[in-house]
């Protein structure tokens, strides 16, 4: 065995072992976010909560307020933050309550309203009343709740690969959290990695794409897990209770709706209603049929890119995100 396959090897121990002892808590003190973290603290549900976000580009008027998805926090918009930026943006980058460096309540009636109120508290805090939303994934549906209560504020609602886009309660059963809790206590980070690999990416891996794990990896290591699992189960039912299909029209801003026409993404699909035929998660027709339904939607479609375009192939996923600012 040659001398660069033995040092080649040696690296990957490394840094598989270096992986293996990370541990974070539950509000990630030690995972360093790509900008500095400041923290709007509030009042909400009978407890003081802290909302950690990042701010660039504060000399600049107009804003991108960007919403993260479940699975991952602010911290995977470094690209696009830096870009924007660049485009005479400010942005704003909250980790919702519950995710990143934000507060894991021991107890939170979680729903997209909720959420929407949290972040427009944040953003009123920093006097900011005009803005653009964008949302990923869950954010996605925050983003659009956001849009409908504040509408006189949000002045382009941008959608990248948004769940939501079917009514999953017409599809599924309700389950209540602790079913969702009993699954994220056995998920390991093999499990977590598997599960993005198979539906967020068609089977293909890098280095990239592992990095975005590091959170979940320390955390899973970490002492709070617990509290982090419970607060991944809570947050599961406003994504099944809290329907967006007929809230597009209520938006009064411009839409954008990006999708990459892979993404098979269907929360639900192993428990569906008896009788329940439909498959779900098919973005070739959901994008159209939202369109459809109200005509002021731009749906944009990235043929042959899944759940996370703007990480599977940033060049293609640019040149139709950014035209839009």
């Amino acid at each position: 065995m040659n001398k660069i396959l033995l040092m080649l090897i040696s690296l990957s121990i490394v840094s598989c072992a270096s992986t293996d002892k990370l541990s974070f808590d539950s509000e990630l003190s030690e995972f360093k976010y790509p900008h500095s973290v400041d923290t709007y603290t509030f009042s909400s549900q009978r407890q003081s909560l802290k909302m950690r976000y990042m701010d660039i580009g504060k000399e600049n008027s107009k804003v991108a307020v960007l919403l993260h998805g479940k699975n991952f926090s602010g911290y995977y918009w470094e690209r696009i933050m830096n870009e924007l930026e660049s485009k005479g943006y400010r942005v704003i980058v909250p980790d919702q309550i519950g995710f990143g460096k934000s507060t894991k309540p021991e107890n939170y009636q979680y729903s997209f309203a909720q959420l929407a109120r949290n972040t427009h508290g944040l953003l009123k805090s920093l006097n900011l009343k005009k803005y653009t939303i964008v949302g990923h994934s869950m954010g996605g549906m925050l983003a659009v709740h956001m849009s409908t209560m504040f509408k006189n504020e949000v002045e382009k609602l941008v959608l990248v690969n948004p769940i939501g886009l079917e009514t999953y309660l017409d599809l599924v059963e309700f389950k209540d959290p602790e079913f969702f809790y009993g699954n994220e206590k056995k998920k390991t980070v093999e499990i977590f990695r598997n599960y993005q690999k198979k539906f967020y990416y068609d089977g293909d891996w890098n280095d990239s794409y592992e990095e975005l794990l590091t959170p979940f990896k320390g955390w899973r290591n970490g002492g709070d897990w617990e509290l982090i699992a419970w607060n991944n189960a809570l947050t599961y039912s406003p994504i099944f209770s809290d329907d967006i299909v007929d809230k597009f029209i209520k938006v009064k801003a411009p839409i954008y709706l990006i999708n990459g026409t892979r993404d098979k993404t269907g929360p639900g699909r192993g428990w569906k209603r008896e009788g329940v035929t439909k498959v779900m998660g098919d973005y070739t027709k959901l994008g159209k049929a939202i369109q459809k339904k109200n005509r002021k939607v731009n749906l944009i479609e990235l043929k042959g890119l899944g759940h996370m375009p703007q990480f599977e192939d940033y060049d293609r996923f640019s040149k139709v995100f950014y035209p839009i600012f």
